[in-house]
């Protein structure tokens, strides 16, 4: 009986006035012996139609109007209202002056409402055919990918291939094969790459880039008298062995990770010891940590068999998030904080947006609800409710076994975690079993249950077991798209956090696999990835190409790499620059943040601006910014404005906005001020009082080269003008001139030149 059912099914639910499918069986259009859909087109006819238009809102588990549509049976099955269609004979139905009367479908905001005319036709084929269907399918949203949402067979979830090296004419320009993948691109649509930038901006450029800091002048000197083959390798060999360099680089860790190190809302409370992960993410970068166990140690420092101070540090990771001591509903604010960890793990390492999938299935992405529960399992161990007394919303130092800001379960048998019914924690549904995400299918998705004698579950383990997998897809891709995106200021997919359906696709997907194959391949080291950018003609090009304006008007947002990106230097960057020219910048490293100056005015509409802010004394306040104590309820405003992201939330990629308040900052904030006061100072100590000296000096400290005739004279003639100014005011001559030239100074810290990297 049943066979035959699934060769001809005879009766379809008037619930079909549920979704889109009712108008495609019923406008109307003619059908003819020669129209009828075959059994065996199911596959490639049917099936994407259903799954596209119909199962989100019909299938196992959201049964719209008790309708489901994944399998034959549900179709015989119908819904609450009973039988509306015959099989063979589409027009006999009651539906027919629904669909006529647009009583169906209902109104959806974007969505697809009037279907296209060749999609009615297979469905009316099909159903004048007899709706075969064959045995024992049973149609799954997420198998394939639609032109609305992906499915298990999208790109980012194949398994990573390692290509050949394309072979490319111009193979004099290929220093290594991150070129022959960019040059092969461009020779295919008729492309030349620009030439290689001067030296004095590539020096500038490289500094900036590697450590976050600009080169001295005697580092520009002896690099531009240095005229050996390897001059510039020994550079870059030099910058990546710098202690400046974990701090350049952790600085994109730490905007991921949605880094700060006070508990947000009104209270704000610091959480003590933070700091103590900022720093164990610049020594883990310096050294060189395998990736694999970078991301081992942040998820489950407290389960690995070599347990330390320092693995336990940085599973701080799970805590950076907001905490609320006093929720209005503790029960409703755990299952927030639960997907606090669930996104930033997902966003960080994976790059999917699983906490989307809290209330339902992901509407673009192969993720299942209860995936997002699965992997939730992971971190439901170690929670302790708000109001609890505990430390912070997290374990104290005889859980941890270490007076530090980590995290560790509670218990090896956590209470069990139910799927929440449209993500309402009061509407608790089935039971969640710990597993691994079902979106990737080459890998096994099993949890099994901690080992004997573990105080804990051993789930967030077993995850980073199942991220770092070497056969995992999404985790190397991630890593060398974000190295990408810091090194040219946009990744090979320029939605380094959504590698999913709604994200960017890759520009070059080819040399994205070469780069992930070469990362796992050298033992998940990102150094040498550093190094082998750092070193690549495409890297090395200027930004400005000889037929700029031709390739903008084909390739405007350079796409295909045929130059070289200019960026403005972001807000830490910026003021570490300020502070190195102005000589006061401090080097020291580690240990705990410090607080700058604000304005009496940024704290205007505090409720507790009286002490919401005590400036750290001035000597330690000429660190690096990477050490500026992050309080999520006052950030620092000069950094702000210059796109400082949002803490509450993980960020892949700041922001670069061009607006007015930037420019009022460079001209009146104190700590512009101080720095051209000081590098006002820094030039008359080497030039003397001589303007024309002073004016050499001071462009060489700020901008590393020396001005041009023009530029000289027009910067003579400000310090001169200037000085009678200040003279009218009954200031000193010698006083009078060293204002003119802090004026000087400050008009070259607000200097396009400066501000930005070619």
């Amino acid at each position: 009986m049943y066979d035959r059912h699934c060769s001809t099914l005879h009766r379809i639910s008037i619930s079909l006035l549920h979704c889109g499918l009712c108008s495609l069986f019923f406008a109307g259009l003619p059908v003819t012996a020669e129209d009828v859909v075959q059994p065996d087109s199911f596959e490639t006819t049917i099936a994407p139609l259903l799954i596209q238009r119909c199962i989100e809102c019909h299938n196992n588990q959201e049964t719209s109007g008790g309708l489901n549509l994944t399998t034959a049976q549900g179709l015989l099955t119908g819904g609450d209202s009973g039988p509306s269609l015959i099989a063979g004979n589409p027009t006999q139905s009651n539906l027919l002056q629904r669909v006529l009367d647009r009583e169906t479908p209902p109104e959806k905001k974007g969505q697809l409402q009037a279907l296209p005319d060749k999609e009615i036709k297979l469905l009316r084929e099909w159903i004048a055919g007899g709706a075969s269907w064959p045995k024992d399918r049973s149609l799954d949203l997420f198998e394939k990918t639609t032109s609305v949402h992906a499915g298990r067979d999208w790109w980012s979830l194949q398994p990573v291939k390692r290509p050949k090296t394309p072979q490319v004419n111009r193979v004099d320009w290929v220093n290594n094969p991150i070129d022959a993948f960019i040059l092969a691109r461009l020779e295919k649509n008729n492309y030349e790459p620009a030439p290689v930038a001067e030296k004095l901006v590539l020096i500038r450029r490289l500094y900036f880039d590697v450590i976050g800091l600009p080169p001295s002048k005697e580092v520009i000197d002896a690099f531009l008298a240095d005229q050996s083959s390897d001059a510039y390798e020994k550079r870059v060999d030099k910058l990546l062995a710098s202690p400046q360099f974990g701090e350049r680089w952790a600085r994109y860790w730490l905007d991921l990770v949605r880094f700060a190190e006070t508990s947000g809302y009104e209270r704000d409370q610091v959480k003590p010891g933070v700091w103590k992960y900022r720093d164990w993410v610049v020594e883990s970068l310096n050294n060189d940590k395998p990736y694999d166990r970078f991301v081992m140690e942040q998820l489950a420092g407290d389960e690995l068999p070599d347990r330390s101070e320092k693995t336990i540090i940085a599973t701080g990771f799970l805590r950076l998030g907001t905490w609320n001591d006093e929720p209005n509903d503790p029960q409703e604010y755990q299952y927030e904080r639960l997907e606090d960890m669930v996104h930033v793990t997902s966003s960080a390492f994976l790059g999917m947006t699983v906490k989307c999938a809290r209330c339902h299935d992901h509407k673009f992405d192969p993720i299942e609800q209860k995936d997002y529960y699965r992997m939730a399992t992971a971190f439901w161990a170690g929670f302790i409710s708000p109001g609890s007394g505990k430390q912070l919303g997290g374990p104290d130092a005889e859980q941890l076994g270490y007076d530090v800001f980590g995290w560790t379960d509670r218990s090896r048998e956590p209470a069990p975690l139910h799927l929440l019914i449209k993500g309402e924690p009061k509407h608790p549904g089935e039971i969640i079993e710990p597993a691994q995400l079902s979106m990737i299918t080459n890998l096994k998705q099993t949890v099994l249950p901690p080992e004997e004698g573990s105080a804990t579950t051993q789930r967030r383990f077993q995850l980073a077991q199942w991220i770092t997998n070497p056969e995992n897809p999404l985790t190397a891709r991630i890593l060398v798209n974000r190295l990408w995106q810091n090194h040219f200021g946009y990744g090979l997919v320029r939605t380094p956090n959504n590698f999913g359906f709604t994200g960017d696709q890759p520009t070059h997907p080819e040399l994205l696999d070469w780069l992930a194959g070469e990362l796992v391949q050298g033992g998940w080291k990102t150094k040498r990835l550093h190094k082998m950018i750092l070193m690549s003609q495409t890297y090395q090009q200027a930004s400005i190409h000889p037929r700029h304006q031709e390739y903008s008007d084909r390739d405007f947002e350079n796409r295909m790499l045929w130059r070289f990106h200019r960026r403005r230097l972001d807000s830490d960057a910026l003021r570490d620059a300020m502070s190195a020219v102005s000589g006061n910048l401090d080097l020291k490293s580690g240990g705990p943040s410090f607080k700058p100056s604000i304005v009496p005015a940024a704290l205007e509409g505090l409720s507790k601006k009286g002490n919401a802010w005590t400036a750290s004394a001035i000597e330690e306040q000429n660190r690096r910014s990477i050490y500026i104590f992050t309080q999520r309820s006052l950030l620092v405003p000069l950094m702000t404005v210059f796109d400082f992201p949002d803490t509450t939330l993980p960020c892949g990629k700041r922001n670069s906005t061009t607006v007015a308040p930037q420019a009022l900052a460079l001209m009146n904030n104190s700590f512009v001020h101080l720095q051209s006061t000081a590098l006002a100072a820094r030039v008359t100590k080497q030039a003397g009082d001589s303007p024309t000296e002073q004016v050499q000096v001071a462009w060489q400290l700020t901008l590393g080269r020396l001005p041009s005739v023009t530029e000289s004279k027009n910067s003579i003639r400000h310090i001169k003008t200037q000085t009678r100014h200040f003279s009218a005011d009954n200031i000193t001559t010698d006083s009078a001139q060293q204002l003119a030239l802090t004026s000087l100074c400050h008009v070259l810290l607000n200097s396009n030149e400066f501000i930005y990297i070619d």
